[in-house]
């Protein structure tokens, strides 16, 4: 019994040294289940930038897409638990427990929750030939054109795809989803007049709204966006679909088990790292908005992501579809 004792004790010793060493000079890889190139890829190597001083480490991005970002963080909830393999994921990890059949992992139990980075929204833009200057005149055509209109989405479990059956689910109209392989071939068909309507991150819109090459209608905040763009966008909410609000927010993980110490070290890098000024603006360039509540937390970051799963668990069971 003292023998297992004292193995228990050295144990913990070791531990506990090792995190306090945390990152002892490895390399830490923040793992992206999408590709190189989109909004969530962008927020991770900024993010990456800005934790690189309070961690002292070096910070590198992996992208891992794939299946509604279900391979990406498999690959996150199966590696060691030593802090060196992180997670960021958007809306995915409230989506994948509905969206994707056999994860082989478990969003609420197999992961700690480091804290909610950033909110990113979303606008309802059309192609330009639509007979409609606002949400109204939309409304209108919608209802007069059901069965008719083509909905586009950047792939299953995308933002975009995920904007599009709240919308049908809000405005009780069924419509054809057009998926594409991401944001940028769907963008041009919806310039193009191949799509209709497409709701998608303002990261993603705001070049093409300010080009005036799509029409935009309304944002789906919970209030009006304060830029010299899309100020005068009404909300969906204004607009009459009550409760309607989606922002594409995004959140850090490390594998289940990973010890206190190094997640209190990691949280604590992060909560720097969003108040440094230069990932602020970086953010803001984005069109997002730096988390700055109590979403921060690794409690109420869960907490979060639960209410976000049984948001969004009934609305992909009513349409049916999955990403495997």
């Amino acid at each position: 019994m003292k023998v297992f004792a004292f193995a228990a004790l050295a144990f913990a010793t070791v531990a506990a040294a090792h995190a306090q060493d945390y990152p002892g000079g490895k390399t830490i890889n923040i793992v992206v289940p999408f590709a190189a190139g989109g909004p969530t890829d962008r927020v991770a190597r900024d993010l990456a930038e800005a934790l690189r001083k309070p961690l002292g480490a070096t910070i590198v991005v992996d992208n891992v897409p794939g299946a509604g970002s279900s391979i990406g963080a498999a690959k996150v909830a199966r590696a060691a638990p030593d802090g060196t393999t992180l997670l960021l994921n958007h809306i995915g990890m409230a989506t994948i427990p509905t969206l994707v059949r056999k994860p082989g992992f478990k969003v609420e139990t197999d992961f700690e929750y480091l804290g909610i980075v950033n909110d990113v929204p979303m606008t309802l833009i059309s192609r330009p030939s639509i007979p409609a200057n606002n949400y109204k005149e939309l409304a209108t055509w919608i209802a007069a054109n059901k069965g008719k209109i083509n909905l586009g989405n950047a792939g299953v479990g995308s933002a975009s795809h995920l904007c599009g059956l709240l919308f049908q689910s809000a405005t009780k109209t069924e419509m054809t989803p057009v998926p594409y392989k991401g944001t940028a071939p769907a963008i041009t068909d919806l310039i193009g007049g191949q799509i209709d309507l497409l709701c998608d991150q303002t990261t993603n819109t705001s070049p093409q709204i300010e080009g005036k090459k799509v029409k935009a209608f309304a944002v789906t905040t919970a209030k009006r966006l304060n830029t010299p763009l899309l100020k005068d966008l009404p909300t969906l909410q204004e607009a009459g679909l009550k409760d309607f609000q989606v922002t594409i927010w995004h959140g850090l993980y490390a594998p289940k088990g990973t010890s206190p110490a190094i997640t209190k070290k990691i949280n604590d890098a992060l909560k720097v790292a969003l108040k440094d000024p230069d990932f602020i603006r970086k953010q803001e360039d984005l069109g997002a908005v730096v988390a700055n509540d109590g979403r921060i937390e690794p409690e109420g970051h869960k907490k979060f992501v639960a209410a976000e799963i049984a948001k969004w668990s009934p609305i992909i069971k009513a349409a049916g579809v999955y990403a495997d």
